[in-house]
């Protein structure tokens, strides 16, 4: 008769077990992707440089409509009268009488020219312009390039306006932007105009940056001591 086997030789036996069963690592969870644009060495992302939209031009088209509108209605108008065996308008026969007996370097003749080939300049660059200049576009992501985004100037300069007035020493501040060109005045109450001028001109570098514009305008700051 064989005695049942010892607490500890089970315990052991099991422990054995255990040893020569493979150990399985659990799966990492999978990483996320997480995209952050890279970064240059000014600390900017990648963007995507936008353009300035097009104008609608709503006020020069209906401007010009309006005008072929009324000719086409009253030459309409007279010729159907004409048609319909009444007489000519009297305008229509005035017009005719002048253009037949005015020679070409007449000043009258000259004059409309001048204003017909200005008039036709004007429409041409309204054509060829995108217009809306008191927009700045701003820069577009590049995993988004359809993406557009505006800002006003005011807006723009009010943003800068605020940012100059933080720095120490600036009693007052008036800025300007421009496409190319950002002007900045500042009135220095205390410490070395030059000092706050460098100060200044870096933190309206840094807003500048913050603003992502498309085309980032050239800053020149000007700044006068005030004492009173």
């Amino acid at each position: 008769m064989t005695s049942d086997p010892s607490p500890v030789g089970h315990s052991s036996a099991l422990s054995a077990q255990r040893a020569t069963v493979p150990q399985t690592k659990e799966p990492d969870p999978p990483e996320r992707d997480v995209r952050t644009p890279n970064l240059t060495a000014g600390g900017r992302g990648r963007w995507h440089r936008a353009r300035r939209p097009w104008s609608a031009r709503r006020i020069p088209a209906a401007l010009v409509a309006s005008v072929i509108l009324v000719a086409a209605v009253a030459a309409l108008v007279d010729v159907s009268a004409v048609r319909a065996g009444r007489p000519a308008a009297a305008w229509r026969r005035h017009l005719a009488d002048e253009l037949s007996t005015r020679s070409v370097d007449d000043v009258w003749m000259l004059t409309g020219a001048a204003v017909a080939a200005a008039v036709g300049v004007c429409l041409i660059v309204l054509a060829l312009t995108p217009g809306l200049r008191h927009w700045l576009p701003q820069r577009s992501p590049t995993d988004c390039p359809r993406l557009r985004a505006l800002l006003d100037r005011d807006g723009a300069a009010s943003l800068l306006r605020d940012a100059a007035i933080r720095v120490p020493g600036v009693g007052a501040a008036h800025i300007r932007v421009r496409r190319h060109r950002i002007k900045a005045r500042a009135d220095v109450r205390f410490r070395d105009p030059r000092q706050v001028k460098d100060n200044l001109t870096a933190v309206l570098d840094e807003e500048r940056d913050q603003l992502a514009l498309a085309r980032p305008a050239r800053i020149v700051v000007r700044v006068r001591q005030r004492t009173d």
